[in-house]
């Protein structure tokens, strides 16, 4: 086909008749127009109804193993540049292995890194994306930049810096959609080519003139689709196709052995290996491997057949050139490979195959009654395996043998070496059935006893905003003996900056402590110190104090007390502070601390909103009497205090 493409045409601002510079790698479809100094980069697809004119800004560079797809508008202002990877300036630069999808608009000056994904009819005008960025659909990004590897969730609208450092990280998952992505579109330039080539086209049609299938490779075999799509993402990404096999006492003690190299790299070609490994390691286990032979290290693993399963039962299905659907993009898992005679309840191992997709690793500690009470946990053997199966079989085994002790999983970056996520499973008193993992927040939750504090429907979006300003969350229980002498016992919290995970621990502490005070710590990690505390739990029966007196060397004895149960000349010193603009905190101290001035900050709203401050100020009272109480006006522009003034005295 011949591509439409012309020089720049001459204008005020350009002179010199720029033409598109193609690599004799990449395609462009005859049905799309690229006008101007465009430099597009090896293995670059470029769709049908694209539109790229570096006529006014220029010029525009789109890396090797990126693709654009139908219907995306590039074009740039005559001011503005960004500053390439390369040190030059460009009106728009577009990384390697980027997908620009359908519908998309790149508006210069604007500048997409390495690996990202911008969704259906996205804007990005004036900005910077980051490599390894995840932009859904119908998003607006503007003026900002957008920090490397995060996540932009659908229908966004990015306008303000602080809008985008506050995005939330990407997934596994996401990364691997992405990389799906590009795969399949590499696959697809792949095709235009061949399909512009008599010499490569002629044996396809030679085959379906043969009646072989009609498949486009004229193969049929015996493997599960979803492994099928697995190899063809792993051969488009460039990675090499192996395999291992274990008989059922290799595979305990994890012996694997290779079966015979896959040197190819076309698929019926890997496919017909793959399918005679598994005929004569019949009746064994095999796992297929992904490889990386640049890096000659492993990208994956996915046992593929067990003992019991015969090839020659096994339906037989078209493998195809044809994308495979989204959901199967992350590492897709054959049957074979999933758990479905397990024990374990199905939420559990919904939760290891998350984690596991995720790229942890799983651990487990045991603790019989007595050392659970004091949180002195045994670690559990289980083998550091990123097969399903293999860590299921151990949770099995390892709930079996614990009859009698409590049992936890654990969920452990292997980068960062540190835990991301706790679960306990097993109790003594009841079935090894695990309870279902809650990442519901406070706001929606509905298991807390009817004596809790009432501040715990808030709490949701307390944990939200601790986590926002950077504080790790930490937690402490008292029965009601230690809570009148504020002997409080630290538990233990994942260490995760993730709100669903933190959420769900803290409702499994409050469900293991219904008869105790639990609260929460808001902890900054940079100074280590506490940096606020509120009480989320009383024990059943527990009568909520009535607020103390506000203590106050000027009263206003015609200001009415509001519903809140606040003193009057608080509730005006309140509106006062709003109506000016500050924010309202509050610290508390008990004797000790408050003669050496060791306050300790409350949770309070960030709320403009008269009526939201004054009832959590009044919970505050309610939380902390007998001890001191001091409000607070802060300027949120100068970030100091305009205010202190006690309120409550013990």
């Amino acid at each position: 086909m011949v591509v439409r493409s012309a020089a720049a045409p001459p204008t005020p601002w350009s002179k010199t008749l720029a033409e598109p510079q193609i690599d004799p790698t990449a395609f462009v479809h005859s049905f799309s127009n690229i006008i101007g100094d465009v430099r597009i980069g090896a293995e670059v697809l470029v769709a049908p109804g694209t539109s790229i004119r570096a006529d006014e800004g220029s010029p525009f560079y789109i890396g090797a193993g990126s693709n654009v797809q139908d219907g995306v508008i590039i074009h740039g202002l005559e001011q503005g540049r960004v500053t390439g990877d390369d040190g030059q300036a460009y009106s728009v630069w577009i990384g390697e292995d980027s997908s620009i999808t359908h519908g998309v608009l790149v508006h210069g000056p604007a500048y997409v890194g390495k690996n990202c994904f911008i969704g259906f009819r996205s804007t990005i005008f004036n900005a910077r994306v980051n490599d390894g960025c995840i932009v859904m659909m119908h998003c607006l990004i503007q003026d900002v930049e957008i920090p490397a590897g995060r996540y932009v969730a659908s229908g966004s609208v990015i306008t303000t810096q602080q809008q985008a450092d506050r995005l939330p990280p990407v997934r596994a998952e996401d990364v691997a959609f992405a990389q799906h992505v590009v795969g399949i579109n590499d696959a697809l330039r792949a095709g235009y080519r061949c399909a512009a080539n008599i010499e490569c086209i002629a044996p396809l049609k030679q085959g379906l003139s043969m009646g072989h299938g009609s498949n486009g490779y004229g193969g049929r075999t015996r493997l599960a689709p979803q492994v099928v799509a697995q190899v063809q993402q792993w051969l488009s990404q460039g990675y090499r196709i192996g395999t291992e096999h274990a008989d059922e006492r290799r595979f305990k003690t994890s012996s694997w052995r290779s079966c015979s190299p896959i040197a190819a790299t076309h698929l019926p070609e890997v496919i017909q290996a793959l399918e005679a490994c598994l005929q004569e390691h019949e009746g064994e286990y095999v796992r297929l491997l992904g490889i990386d032979p640049k890096g000659k290290r492993r990208v994956g693993e996915q046992v593929i057949q067990r003992p019991g399963d015969r090839l020659t039962a096994a339906p037989s299905h078209s493998f195809t050139a044809s994308t495979p659907s989204s959901t199967s993009s992350a590492a897709p898992v054959t049957p074979k490979a999933q758990v479905t005679n397990s024990s374990l309840a199905p939420d559990l191992t919904q939760q290891v195959r998350q984690w596991l997709g995720q790229g942890y690793r799983i651990g487990a500690e045991v603790a019989d009654p007595r050392r659970f009470k004091t949180s002195s946990w045994v670690s559990a053997s289980l083998p550091a395996s990123r097969n399903e199966y293999e860590v299921v079989a151990a949770i099995e085994a390892l709930l079996s043998e614990s009859r009698g002790d409590y049992v936890r999983l654990i969920a452990i970056d292997p980068k960062s070496k540190r835990r991301v996520s706790e679960q306990i499973i097993q109790r003594p008193q009841g079935s090894p059935t695990p309870t279902t993992t809650r990442t519901t927040t406070f706001a929606a939750s509905t298991t807390l006893s009817s004596g809790a504090n009432p501040a715990v429907g808030t709490m949701g979006q307390q944990v939200r905003q601790w986590l926002m300003q950077g504080y790790r969350i930490g937690a402490e229980v008292a029965d009601p003996r230690r809570f009148k002498t504020s002997s409080w016992l630290s538990v233990s919290l994942p260490s995760s900056s993730h709100e669903g995970e933190i959420t769900a621990a803290i409702e499994n502490l409050l469900r293991e402590s219904p008869g105790d005070y639990v609260r929460l710590i808001a902890i900054d990690p940079k100074s280590k110190r506490r940096v606020s505390e509120q009480i989320i739990q009383r024990p059943q029966g527990a009568t909520p104090p009535t607020p103390a007196p506000a203590s106050s060397p000027t009263v206003n004895p015609t200001a009415t007390a509001p519903a809140s149960g606040l003193d009057g000349a608080v509730v005006a010193k309140v509106r006062q502070l709003l109506a000016q603009g500050y924010r309202v905190g509050a610290e508390h101290a008990d004797v000790r601390r408050f003669k050496t001035g060791s306050w300790l900050g409350c949770a309070l709203p960030a709320s403009q909103r008269e009526g939201e401050v004054l009832s959590a100020l009044a919970t505050v009272l309610r939380d902390y009497q007998g001890e001191y109480v001091r409000l607070l006006g802060i300027d949120p522009k100068a970030k100091r205090r305009v205010l202190e003034h006690i309120i409550q005295k013990p």
